[in-house]
């Protein structure tokens, strides 16, 4: 195993322990997976080639589809929050 599979096999890991715990503990290491991502992206793009970095990508999205959203709308002046929520 290669050692871009191989950290991204521990940042996998590392996700899923992360979404097993309490939502106030989340943040900070939701945050830290959330900056290495490209950049591992990247690394296992560049080793295996374009086809396995956009599988790579399209987990990823998959994965952090609802803090992308919240940070899309917020880069945007969207309104955020669920829709029947209160502001």
């Amino acid at each position: 195993m290669t050692g871009p599979l191989l950290f991204g096999f521990l940042w996998v890991v590392a996700a899923a322990a992360t979404a097993m715990m309490p939502y106030r503990w989340q943040f900070p290491p939701g945050i830290v997976l959330l900056i290495l991502a490209p950049i591992l992206i990247v690394w296992i793009g560049t080793v295996h080639g374009w086809i396995v970095g956009l599988l790579c990508l399209a987990a990823f999205l998959s994965m952090f589809r609802r803090p992308l959203i919240h940070f899309w709308k917020k880069a945007f002046g969207l309104p955020v929050g669920r829709p029947g929520e209160r502001e």
